[in-house]
Protein backbone atom coordinates (compact mmCIF):
# COMPACT_ATOMS: atom_id res chain seq x y z
CA UNK A 1 0.00 0.00 0.00
CA UNK A 2 1.42 3.32 -1.17
CA UNK A 3 1.80 5.93 1.68
CA UNK A 4 -0.77 9.26 1.51
CA UNK A 5 -0.07 11.61 -0.52
CA UNK A 6 1.08 14.20 2.41
CA UNK A 7 4.12 12.29 2.62
CA UNK A 8 4.85 12.30 -0.78
CA UNK A 9 6.54 15.62 -2.74
CA UNK A 10 7.21 16.80 -6.27
CA UNK A 11 10.87 15.55 -7.62
CA UNK A 12 12.45 18.17 -10.25
CA UNK A 13 16.19 15.78 -9.54
CA UNK A 14 17.09 13.21 -8.28
CA UNK A 15 20.16 11.63 -5.93
CA UNK A 16 21.97 8.60 -7.16
CA UNK A 17 23.89 6.79 -4.70
CA UNK A 18 26.76 4.74 -6.89
CA UNK A 19 27.62 1.53 -4.81
CA UNK A 20 24.72 1.85 -1.66
CA UNK A 21 26.65 0.49 1.05
CA UNK A 22 30.13 0.82 -0.58
CA UNK A 23 30.12 4.29 -0.55
CA UNK A 24 33.41 4.14 1.60
CA UNK A 25 35.25 1.94 -1.48
CA UNK A 26 33.77 4.73 -4.31
CA UNK A 27 37.18 6.33 -4.78
CA UNK A 28 39.08 2.39 -5.30
CA UNK A 29 36.17 1.37 -7.52
CA UNK A 30 36.78 4.12 -9.52
CA UNK A 31 40.10 2.41 -10.95
CA UNK A 32 38.67 -0.87 -12.27
CA UNK A 33 35.63 1.00 -13.23
CA UNK A 34 37.53 3.64 -14.76
CA UNK A 35 40.00 1.42 -16.38
CA UNK A 36 37.18 -1.00 -18.12
CA UNK A 37 35.62 2.11 -19.61
CA UNK A 38 38.59 3.54 -21.28
CA UNK A 39 39.64 -0.20 -22.50
CA UNK A 40 35.76 -0.33 -23.71
CA UNK A 41 35.82 3.32 -25.67
CA UNK A 42 39.39 2.36 -27.20
CA UNK A 43 38.48 -1.33 -28.16
CA UNK A 44 35.62 -0.05 -30.20
CA UNK A 45 36.78 2.98 -32.06
CA UNK A 46 39.80 0.38 -33.00
CA UNK A 47 36.99 -1.90 -34.78
CA UNK A 48 35.13 0.84 -35.52
CA UNK A 49 38.53 2.51 -37.24
CA UNK A 50 40.11 -1.19 -38.57
CA UNK A 51 36.81 -1.55 -40.85
CA UNK A 52 36.80 1.87 -42.27
CA UNK A 53 40.04 1.73 -43.66
CA UNK A 54 40.35 -1.75 -44.10
CA UNK A 55 38.14 -2.59 -47.41
CA UNK A 56 37.68 -6.03 -47.52
CA UNK A 57 36.07 -5.95 -44.15
CA UNK A 58 32.91 -3.40 -46.17
CA UNK A 59 30.87 -6.97 -45.84
CA UNK A 60 27.73 -7.28 -43.91
CA UNK A 61 29.01 -8.85 -41.11
CA UNK A 62 31.60 -6.65 -40.01
CA UNK A 63 29.36 -3.47 -41.07
CA UNK A 64 27.05 -5.01 -38.14
CA UNK A 65 29.97 -5.11 -36.25
CA UNK A 66 31.16 -1.73 -36.46
CA UNK A 67 26.37 -0.75 -35.43
CA UNK A 68 27.25 -2.99 -32.11
CA UNK A 69 30.78 -0.46 -31.13
CA UNK A 70 28.65 2.56 -31.85
CA UNK A 71 25.61 1.10 -29.78
CA UNK A 72 28.32 0.13 -27.31
CA UNK A 73 30.12 3.39 -27.03
CA UNK A 74 26.83 5.06 -26.63
CA UNK A 75 25.44 2.50 -23.66
CA UNK A 76 29.07 2.92 -21.54
CA UNK A 77 29.09 6.72 -22.08
CA UNK A 78 25.95 7.26 -20.84
CA UNK A 79 26.01 5.80 -17.26
CA UNK A 80 30.27 5.62 -16.71
CA UNK A 81 31.02 9.52 -16.79
CA UNK A 82 28.21 9.92 -14.19
CA UNK A 83 29.12 6.62 -12.29
CA UNK A 84 33.04 8.39 -11.77
CA UNK A 85 31.77 11.68 -10.97
CA UNK A 86 29.79 9.70 -7.94
CA UNK A 87 33.00 8.17 -7.26
CA UNK A 88 35.53 10.89 -7.67
CA UNK A 89 33.21 14.21 -6.48
CA UNK A 90 30.05 12.79 -5.11
CA UNK A 91 28.35 14.28 -7.69
CA UNK A 92 24.96 12.53 -7.03
CA UNK A 93 22.76 15.24 -7.93
CA UNK A 94 20.44 14.34 -11.41
CA UNK A 95 17.88 16.40 -12.83
CA UNK A 96 14.65 14.63 -13.73
CA UNK A 97 14.49 15.32 -17.38
CA UNK A 98 17.85 14.20 -17.45
CA UNK A 99 17.25 11.27 -15.57
CA UNK A 100 14.68 10.06 -18.06
CA UNK A 101 16.98 11.20 -20.58
CA UNK A 102 19.43 8.65 -19.52
CA UNK A 103 16.81 5.73 -18.88
CA UNK A 104 15.36 6.52 -22.10
CA UNK A 105 19.37 5.87 -23.81
CA UNK A 106 20.11 3.32 -21.89
CA UNK A 107 16.73 0.91 -22.35
CA UNK A 108 16.72 1.92 -26.26
CA UNK A 109 20.06 1.24 -27.04
CA UNK A 110 20.25 -1.86 -25.27
CA UNK A 111 16.55 -2.85 -27.64
CA UNK A 112 18.51 -1.34 -30.54
CA UNK A 113 21.58 -4.08 -29.93
CA UNK A 114 19.14 -7.07 -28.96
CA UNK A 115 18.01 -6.02 -32.66
CA UNK A 116 21.66 -5.83 -34.69
CA UNK A 117 22.29 -9.25 -32.85
CA UNK A 118 18.91 -10.70 -34.44
CA UNK A 119 20.09 -8.95 -37.94
CA UNK A 120 23.59 -10.42 -37.72
CA UNK A 121 21.89 -13.87 -36.96
CA UNK A 122 19.90 -13.59 -40.37
CA UNK A 123 23.16 -12.47 -42.20
CA UNK A 124 24.45 -15.67 -40.71
CA UNK A 125 21.11 -17.77 -41.99
CA UNK A 126 21.34 -16.63 -45.40
CA UNK A 127 25.22 -16.83 -45.69
CA UNK A 128 25.43 -20.68 -44.67
CA UNK A 129 22.13 -21.70 -45.72
CA UNK A 130 21.37 -19.72 -49.02
CA UNK A 131 25.19 -18.46 -49.64
CA UNK A 132 24.78 -18.14 -53.77
CA UNK A 133 22.26 -15.37 -52.75
CA UNK A 134 23.81 -13.45 -49.61
CA UNK A 135 25.78 -11.06 -52.04
CA UNK A 136 22.23 -10.21 -53.27
CA UNK A 137 20.33 -10.06 -50.17
CA UNK A 138 22.50 -8.36 -47.97
CA UNK A 139 23.24 -5.64 -49.73
CA UNK A 140 24.73 -1.92 -48.22
CA UNK A 141 21.24 -0.76 -48.41
CA UNK A 142 19.68 -3.90 -46.74
CA UNK A 143 22.09 -4.03 -43.72
CA UNK A 144 21.35 -0.03 -43.40
CA UNK A 145 17.59 -0.60 -43.20
CA UNK A 146 17.94 -3.54 -41.10
CA UNK A 147 20.05 -1.19 -38.73
CA UNK A 148 17.44 1.50 -39.14
CA UNK A 149 14.67 -0.69 -38.89
CA UNK A 150 16.28 -1.63 -35.29
CA UNK A 151 16.87 1.87 -34.07
CA UNK A 152 13.30 2.65 -34.94
CA UNK A 153 12.12 -0.61 -32.85
CA UNK A 154 14.15 0.92 -29.98
CA UNK A 155 12.70 4.11 -30.26
CA UNK A 156 9.32 2.47 -30.84
CA UNK A 157 9.17 0.24 -27.08
CA UNK A 158 11.21 2.79 -24.94
CA UNK A 159 9.57 6.04 -25.61
CA UNK A 160 6.96 5.50 -24.03
CA UNK A 161 9.04 4.57 -20.35
CA UNK A 162 10.11 8.06 -19.31
CA UNK A 163 6.91 9.55 -21.12
CA UNK A 164 4.59 7.57 -18.86
CA UNK A 165 7.19 8.26 -15.88
CA UNK A 166 6.98 12.21 -17.03
CA UNK A 167 2.92 12.16 -17.60
CA UNK A 168 1.88 9.68 -14.63
CA UNK A 169 3.86 10.18 -11.68
CA UNK A 170 5.22 12.95 -10.51
CA UNK A 171 5.31 12.81 -6.30
CA UNK A 172 7.83 10.43 -4.79
CA UNK A 173 8.19 9.61 -1.51
CA UNK A 174 12.23 9.80 -1.91
CA UNK A 175 14.02 11.55 -4.25
CA UNK A 176 17.12 9.19 -3.40
CA UNK A 177 17.64 6.31 -6.01
CA UNK A 178 19.52 3.40 -4.86
CA UNK A 179 21.40 3.46 -7.91
CA UNK A 180 24.30 4.22 -10.35
CA UNK A 181 21.95 5.32 -13.04
CA UNK A 182 18.84 6.09 -13.36
CA UNK A 183 16.96 2.69 -14.54
CA UNK A 184 13.49 2.48 -14.97
CA UNK A 185 12.58 0.29 -12.39
CA UNK A 186 14.57 1.95 -9.70
CA UNK A 187 12.48 5.34 -10.55
CA UNK A 188 9.44 3.52 -10.66
CA UNK A 189 9.42 2.23 -7.17
CA UNK A 190 10.07 5.46 -5.48
CA UNK A 191 7.25 6.95 -7.01
CA UNK A 192 3.43 7.65 -5.51
CA UNK A 193 0.35 6.63 -7.00
CA UNK A 194 -0.53 3.60 -9.31
CA UNK A 195 2.70 1.55 -10.65
CA UNK A 196 1.02 -1.08 -12.50
CA UNK A 197 0.96 0.69 -16.10
CA UNK A 198 4.26 1.32 -15.78
CA UNK A 199 5.55 -2.03 -14.32
CA UNK A 200 3.13 -4.55 -16.81
CA UNK A 201 5.25 -2.03 -20.03
CA UNK A 202 8.50 -2.85 -18.71
CA UNK A 203 7.98 -6.56 -18.23
CA UNK A 204 5.90 -6.90 -21.81
CA UNK A 205 8.58 -4.79 -23.49
CA UNK A 206 11.36 -7.27 -21.55
CA UNK A 207 9.48 -9.76 -22.48
CA UNK A 208 9.28 -8.69 -26.69
CA UNK A 209 13.27 -8.02 -26.58
CA UNK A 210 14.79 -10.63 -24.76
CA UNK A 211 12.28 -13.58 -25.33
CA UNK A 212 11.30 -13.00 -28.93
CA UNK A 213 14.50 -11.27 -30.15
CA UNK A 214 16.65 -15.02 -28.23
CA UNK A 215 13.81 -17.50 -29.30
CA UNK A 216 14.49 -15.66 -33.13
CA UNK A 217 18.07 -16.13 -32.87
CA UNK A 218 17.55 -19.85 -31.40
CA UNK A 219 15.52 -20.81 -34.58
CA UNK A 220 18.03 -19.25 -37.38
CA UNK A 221 20.66 -21.23 -35.65
CA UNK A 222 19.00 -24.56 -35.16
CA UNK A 223 18.42 -24.06 -39.32
CA UNK A 224 22.43 -23.21 -39.72
CA UNK A 225 22.99 -26.35 -37.61
CA UNK A 226 20.94 -28.60 -39.83
CA UNK A 227 22.52 -27.00 -42.85
CA UNK A 228 26.49 -27.33 -41.61
CA UNK A 229 25.28 -31.48 -40.64
CA UNK A 230 24.40 -31.45 -44.35
CA UNK A 231 28.06 -30.94 -45.16
CA UNK A 232 30.37 -33.76 -46.80
CA UNK A 233 33.57 -33.21 -44.61
CA UNK A 234 33.92 -32.60 -40.45
CA UNK A 235 36.35 -30.10 -42.02
CA UNK A 236 33.96 -28.28 -44.16
CA UNK A 237 31.42 -28.38 -41.23
CA UNK A 238 33.82 -26.97 -38.98
CA UNK A 239 35.43 -24.41 -41.03
CA UNK A 240 31.60 -23.03 -41.54
CA UNK A 241 30.84 -23.33 -37.94
CA UNK A 242 34.20 -20.87 -37.46
CA UNK A 243 32.04 -18.26 -39.54
CA UNK A 244 29.27 -18.01 -36.21
CA UNK A 245 31.71 -17.83 -33.36
CA UNK A 246 31.76 -14.85 -33.01
CA UNK A 247 28.22 -14.02 -33.00
CA UNK A 248 27.91 -16.58 -30.94
CA UNK A 249 30.10 -15.52 -28.14
CA UNK A 250 28.90 -12.20 -28.53
CA UNK A 251 25.06 -13.06 -27.67
CA UNK A 252 25.62 -14.73 -24.91
CA UNK A 253 28.37 -12.00 -23.83
CA UNK A 254 25.13 -9.77 -24.35
CA UNK A 255 22.15 -12.06 -23.09
CA UNK A 256 24.23 -13.49 -20.04
CA UNK A 257 24.66 -10.57 -18.33
CA UNK A 258 21.09 -9.01 -18.71
CA UNK A 259 19.14 -11.72 -18.01
CA UNK A 260 21.22 -11.90 -14.39
CA UNK A 261 20.51 -8.91 -13.90
CA UNK A 262 17.15 -8.45 -14.15
CA UNK A 263 16.34 -12.21 -12.76
CA UNK A 264 18.28 -10.25 -9.72
CA UNK A 265 16.64 -7.37 -9.92
CA UNK A 266 13.23 -8.87 -9.90
CA UNK A 267 13.66 -12.27 -7.94
CA UNK A 268 16.90 -11.78 -5.99
CA UNK A 269 15.38 -10.48 -2.80
CA UNK A 270 17.99 -11.96 -0.82
CA UNK A 271 21.17 -10.30 -2.78
CA UNK A 272 22.44 -7.18 -1.52
CA UNK A 273 21.63 -4.07 -2.90
CA UNK A 274 25.29 -3.70 -3.82
CA UNK A 275 25.97 -6.94 -5.40
CA UNK A 276 22.97 -6.33 -8.05
CA UNK A 277 23.81 -2.50 -8.60
CA UNK A 278 27.25 -3.54 -9.75
CA UNK A 279 26.30 -6.48 -11.74
CA UNK A 280 24.16 -3.80 -14.00
CA UNK A 281 27.12 -2.01 -13.73
CA UNK A 282 29.40 -4.67 -15.11
CA UNK A 283 26.32 -5.01 -17.77
CA UNK A 284 27.01 -1.62 -18.99
CA UNK A 285 30.87 -2.39 -19.71
CA UNK A 286 31.42 -6.22 -20.34
CA UNK A 287 29.63 -6.23 -23.70
CA UNK A 288 31.50 -3.41 -24.86
CA UNK A 289 34.96 -4.64 -23.65
CA UNK A 290 34.64 -8.41 -24.61
CA UNK A 291 32.87 -7.71 -28.53
CA UNK A 292 36.18 -5.69 -29.69
CA UNK A 293 38.39 -8.23 -27.78
CA UNK A 294 35.77 -11.83 -29.25
CA UNK A 295 36.48 -9.91 -33.11
CA UNK A 296 39.85 -9.15 -33.02
CA UNK A 297 40.91 -12.84 -31.68
CA UNK A 298 38.39 -14.77 -33.89
CA UNK A 299 38.24 -12.77 -37.22
CA UNK A 300 41.52 -13.43 -39.27
CA UNK A 301 41.25 -9.90 -41.78
CA UNK A 302 40.50 -7.93 -38.13
CA UNK A 303 43.84 -9.30 -36.41
CA UNK A 304 46.13 -8.95 -39.59
CA UNK A 305 44.86 -5.66 -39.79
CA UNK A 306 45.29 -4.45 -36.50
CA UNK A 307 48.94 -6.48 -36.06
CA UNK A 308 49.75 -4.62 -39.47
CA UNK A 309 49.07 -1.16 -38.00
CA UNK A 310 51.10 -2.41 -34.82
CA UNK A 311 53.83 -3.22 -36.84
CA UNK A 312 53.63 -0.07 -38.48
CA UNK A 313 53.38 2.12 -34.96
CA UNK A 314 56.37 0.06 -33.69
CA UNK A 315 58.50 1.31 -37.09
CA UNK A 316 57.57 4.88 -36.56
CA UNK A 317 58.59 4.66 -32.93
Amino acid sequence: MFPSQNACSIATSFLLTGIPGLESLHIWLSIPFGSMYLVAVVGNMIILAVVKVERSLHQPMYLFLCMLAVIDLVLSTSTMPKLLGIFWFDDRNIGLDACLAQMFVIHCFATVESGIFLAMAFDRYVAICDPLRHTTVLTHGTVGCMGLAALLRGVLYISPLPLMIRLRLSHYRTQIIAHSYCEHMAVVTLACGDTKVNNLYGMGIGFLVLILDSLAIAASYVMIFRAVLGLATPEARLKTLGTCGSHICAILVFYIPIAVSSLTHRFGHQVPPHIHILLANFYMLIPPILNPVVYAVRTKQIRERLLRILKAGAQLG
